[in-house]
């Protein structure tokens, strides 16, 4: 997600966002989704991504619902849609532009997986979201930031606090999973979530440069006021 190339890509289309103006490239065979001057992802890996979704859906019986979010260039909704025990999916994402790319450059990455009728997309900010949602998920995928100490909007960094976490709680079912995505360790998050959690897991993902990619796994909150059923 964070690893740029070092060729220079072509600007496909620049469009307002809510965290500044995003950009779409193309380098080769390749898209590129820059938001605010910030490089946020790109199509040519994706391994991570993948992995976030396949570790947080592991042992889930049918009908599992998920929630994304974060759509970003599509990888981890064509993964959750390979799933059989996946039923339904709820993706958050907050940029129309980034949706609306996957009604043309980028809908091969996402596999058309926006003209599954398993699939919701609410165009609105996680955070927003999460204030007045209802519903109750098997499993919660994040990866709407380069981490929880490297947010695209310095607002995101809510999120990743111990009251993002329990908002994030209040939407787990009983047996549900948490899974965020960060392109380094960030210690200090894990502690939040040991400290909220009692099952935590941290996996490393090499990339091909810089240090690995983490997938954060946490499971069964404390039982002290939250909604879970």
């Amino acid at each position: 997600m964070p690893h740029p190339p070092a060729t220079e890509p072509a600007v496909l289309e620049r469009a307002p966002g809510a965290g500044g103006e995003l950009v779409l490239r193309r380098a080769g065979a390749h898209f590129e989704i820059i938001s605010n001057g910030v490089f946020l992802m790109d199509t040519r890996n994706g391994e991570s991504e993948r992995l976030l979704v396949r570790t947080a859906t592991a042992g889930l019986q049918p009908p599992a619902r998920l929630l994304i979010g974060g759509l970003g260039v599509g990888f981890s909704l064509a993964e959750a849609l390979t799933d059989p025990a996946v039923g339904e999916v709820t993706v958050i994402e907050r940029e129309p532009a980034v949706v609306a790319w996957h009604t043309t450059h980028l809908e091969p990455f996402s596999r058309g997986a926006l003209r599954d009728p398993r699939v919701r997309v609410e165009t609105t900010d996680l955070l927003d979201w999460l204030t007045t949602a209802t519903g109750h998920y098997d499993a919660l995928c994040l990866d709407i930031d380069n981490g929880p100490d490297w947010t695209v909007t310095p607002g995101n960094a809510r999120l990743y606090d111990a009251t993002g976490l329990d908002l994030l709680a209040r939407r787990m079912t009983a047996r549900g999973v948490l899974a965020v995505w960060s392109a380094r360790a960030v210690p200090a998050f894990e502690n939040l979530l040991r400290a909220r959690f009692t099952d935590v897991d941290v996996h490393a993902v090499p990339v091909p440069r810089g240090e690995p990619d983490v997938i954060y796994l946490a499971r069964t909150p404390d039982k002290t006021g939250k909604e879970n059923v």
